[in-house]
Order: C-alpha cells, then structure tokens, then sequence
C-alpha cells in the first residue's frame, strides 16, 4: 500500500494534483488543493482507495488530515468521496472538536454530510476521538506509559491529563509511577 509521495507538483486543480515521481506521476485527490504549489516539491500523505469500481490515491499535507480521513471513511456509511468532501471544509482540529462537543450542526454543514451521517459520525466517534494536551501532542516521551495504562483498564480522558503534567526529564519507570499515584489520586499532579 503507498502511504506517501514525495515529488514535484506538476498539475494542480480543484480536487486534484499530479505529483512527478520522476518516470511515474501520480493524480492525488485532494480535499486542500491550496496547500500546495504548482512547481513545488511536496511531501503528500496518501490512502490508496480500491473499491470495486474504482482505483484511485487521496492525500494530504499532514498525517492528522490523514487520520482525520481514515476516522471518517471508518464510520459506517461514509465512504472515500464523502469523507473528502467534508475535510474541504474543515481543519482535524475543528472536526475533533465537534464530535468531542457533540456538535450535529457543526457535522451537518460539511458538504456530503447530511443529518444520518452526521449521527453516525457522532455515534461512531464519540469516545474513539479525543482531545489530547498540548503537551502530550508535542512529545513521543511517554507513548508506551499511556498505552500501558490503557491496558491497565485507563481511559485516554484520564490519562492524557495525568502524562501531560509529568517533566520530561522522567525516567520511564518513575513517570509509570507518578502516573499511576496521580490517577489512583483523581487528579493531575505536577511533577518536577
């Protein structure tokens, strides 16, 4: 499966680029055709889309488009197209936060997005999308400590908190532990 392309911007329209590969170039469905640029080398994140009438790559400039696509193509009934025409009109961040928010009318403005997909949006997602902090976000540090809570029976909503209060200076085995204190406690600790 391709996951990613790395060439120059040969061909750039409303919902599509080609993408030079050297001998192979590539037309990449796009729902943010204004983030790239006509001549330019580009890195784009792509899905490789097979169905049974069709064959085609989507991409994206980043890897939280990307997984914004992958949730969305993930909830039943919406399929590539649909998912691509409702990114053209907002940002992973903005989407997050409406399924978070519960918000069906923030949904159902998307284009393709009617109020049974937006429902089911809502009822597929809710709970598998969450808000992480920013510090969280910014490090990798403690990947491992957050999956091993999760397996400890954890919710990301507990833990997230919990992770993004502990120095990064921390060993893994004492951030375990400070975690494990901070959510046996029910509250976030700063750690120094």
């Amino acid at each position: 499966m391709i996951a990613l392309l790395n060439g120059n911007i040969v061909e750039l329209n409303e919902s599509s680029l080609t993408i030079d590969l050297g001998p192979i170039g590539y037309e990449v469905f796009v729902s943010h055709p204004e983030d790239f640029v006509l001549g330019e080398k580009a890195k784009v994140f792509v899905c490789d889309i097979l169905t049974q009438d069709d064959h085609y790559l989507v991409g994206f400039k980043t890897k939280e488009e990307k997984q914004a696509f992958l949730d969305l193509i993930s909830v039943k009934g919406i399929g590539a197209k649909t998912a691509l025409a409702a990114l053209s009109k907002t940002t992973p961040a903005e989407l997050r936060e409406a399924i978070i928010k519960n918000d069906l009318g923030y949904l159902k403005r998307l284009p393709a997005i009617g109020p049974k997909a937006a429902g089911q949006i809502l009822l597929d997602l809710r709970g598998k999308v969450v808000e992480a902090p920013a510090k969280v976000k910014k490090s990798e540090r403690y990947v491992s400590i957050r999956e091993a809570l999760r397996s400890m029976g954890f919710k990301v909503k507990e833990i997230d908190p919990v992770l993004a209060g502990l120095d990064d200076g921390l060993s893994e085995e004492e951030a375990l532990r400070f975690a494990l204190r901070g959510l046996a406690k029910g509250k976030v600790k700063e750690h120094v």
